[in-house]
Order: structure tokens, then sequence, then C-alpha cells
């Protein structure tokens, strides 16, 4: 004989967590901050918006905001910031005079740092300031600015990027072409 009625699921006993002990301190030595202490202290040390500095500037590139850079938060999706740097700094190579690319050398991103300051949400149009920070041998570092395009004052994000020029061949770094480095003098 069967019984129909329906049982209610099982439940399990919770599981008993156990906390792991910190490694016993030497006498008389003073405690150490705990973890949540020493990330509260990172977090209240975010960068400030970088000012501009006397770093040579490239080109101002307007971009405007798409419907589809949007996340489910109706802000601008952090992935789209570092979209909108990447066009900026092509739109800015295209216009280099010279040869900045060729069989034998072309650029490849090897860094990027974004402090993202504010959310930026739609409708909205911005200018992504570009500037060269340093020029090395084989590369070169952008600093970026993602700002509002009616108020230059208000910036959304900025950092850097390194770009290093390498032989796509071998992957190996490659001499900057005198093209970038007349561009950014």
């Amino acid at each position: 004989m069967t019984d129909d009625t329906k049982q209610p699921p099982r439940q399990r006993a919770p599981r008993k967590r156990t906390k792991a002990k910190p490694p016993a301190r030497p006498q008389g030595a003073a405690p150490q901050p705990s973890q949540p202490a020493a990330a509260a202290t990172v977090r209240a040390a975010a960068p400030a918006p970088a000012q501009p500095t006397r770093a040579r500037k490239l080109a101002v590139i307007a971009m405007h905001v798409r419907w589809r850079d949007l996340d489910a938060f109706n802000h601008v999706n952090n992935s789209s910031y570092l979209t909108f740097l990447e066009e900026a700094r092509l739109q800015w190579l295209r216009g280099v005079p010279g040869e900045w690319f060729n069989e034998h050398a072309m650029p490849v991103m090897a860094a990027v740092e974004l402090h993202y300051l504010k959310p930026i949400t739609w409708p909205a149009e911005v200018d992504v300031q570009l500037s060269c920070a340093r020029l090395g041998n084989t590369s070169m570092t952008v600093a970026n600015r993602i700002v509002d395009r009616n108020d230059p004052a208000c910036v959304y994000a900025d950092g850097t990027v390194v770009l290093v020029w390498i032989d796509p061949a071998t992957g190996q770094p490659v001499s900057l072409p005198d093209a970038i480095r007349v561009a950014c003098q």
C-alpha cells in the first residue's frame, strides 16, 4: 500500500562553520589590524580625479553614449568605458601623419589602469581627452580622461594605457615609430 500524501522535503541540518583562529602573536606584540579595517583604509584612499598635467595633449574625441552601453542599473557598463578609450585612441592614431604601424611594428595594449569616478547615465555625450604621459624606447603611456562634453569639470573616469610596439611575427618589442614620437612632442 502506498501513501499518496506528499511529505515535505527533508531539511538538512545547518552546517557548523568554524572561524579560523588567527595565529598566536608573541607575548607583548601589538595586535594587527583586521582584514576589514585594512580594506576600508584602501577604499578611503581612492584616487581623486587626475588633474591635467604637463603631458602633451594629443586629442579630444567626442563620443555618444549608446543604449547598448548601459547595464541593468541604467548607467554605462564598466567595460564600455574601455571601449570609449579604445575608440578614441584609434581615432587619434588614424590621424597621426606618417607610418605608425606596418608589417614589422604594431601597437598592443600592455597595461591599463582606470579609475571609475562617477557613473555615466543615458542620454549623455562625453569627450575622451588623450595626452601623452610618457614616451619610452618601445612604448608610450597615454593618459585618458572621460569628461562630460557640456561640463569638462565633471570627470567620469581617468587613467592610463600603456601601448607597446611589437613585431607581430616574433612578438618582441620594437622601437617606437618616429611618427608617434613626432606626434607626441
